[in-house]
């Protein structure tokens, strides 16, 4: 008989330095009021100090969600058996990105986003930087060729924003979207 654990989504969150926690604090706000999805967490060792500087706080481990240290390999996430329906890795630095298009498992995010990958689930990847230069875009399209979604953190404004966090939801919203959460209020244009 499946236990009430069972029946939630699982989606693992992955937070890296790359400037922009505040779309993963909101991330984070969302989906702690969510009952049918079991979110886990991974922070790298950077993204604890860049949400610290850019977020004026240490927040970031008062939510309700299992916490898994960036250099734990035998944690949950680096193995398919885990059976996450999707890894969200929001804000996601290049070096990041360079790491999972090169297939560098060297700390459990990375291990987690290779496992997405060759058990074939989603793998989103929010990236955050500008400009681009062309290992960057090398990189995107490597994962991309792998099965993994890039969905930069660049939001529209379709939606007509009135302040700044409505114009990061649209982002937010976008990437519930991609890994098949709903959205509250969330409208394609």
């Amino acid at each position: 008989m499946n236990s009430k654990k069972d029946d939630k989504k699982k989606i693992l969150l992955g937070v890296t330095g790359a400037s922009g926690s505040v779309y993963a604090k909101m991330l984070m706000e969302q989906l702690s009021k969510r009952d049918e999805i079991q979110l886990d967490v991974i922070f790298s060792k950077t993204a604890k100090e860049v949400w610290k500087y850019e977020l004026d706080n240490a927040d970031f481990m008062g939510y309700p969600f299992r916490f898994f240290e960036h250099d734990d390999l035998f944690a949950a996430p680096a193995s398919g058996s885990a059976n996450y329906q999707a890894m969200i890795i929001i804000p996601c630095s290049m070096g990041t990105l360079g790491r999972i298009a090169s297939g560098i498992s060297n700390d459990l995010m990375t291990r987690a986003a290779d496992v997405m990958l060759k058990e074939r689930r989603k793998l989103i990847l929010a990236t955050r930087e500008a400009p681009l230069s062309k290992i960057h875009i090398e990189n995107m399209l490597r994962v991309t060729e792998a099965g993994g979604i890039i969905c930069p953190a660049s939001p529209g404004f379709y939606h007509k924003p009135n302040n700044i966090e409505s114009l990061l939801q649209n982002t937010i919203d976008r990437v519930l979207s991609l890994a098949d959460i709903d959205a509250d209020g969330f409208e394609w244009v």
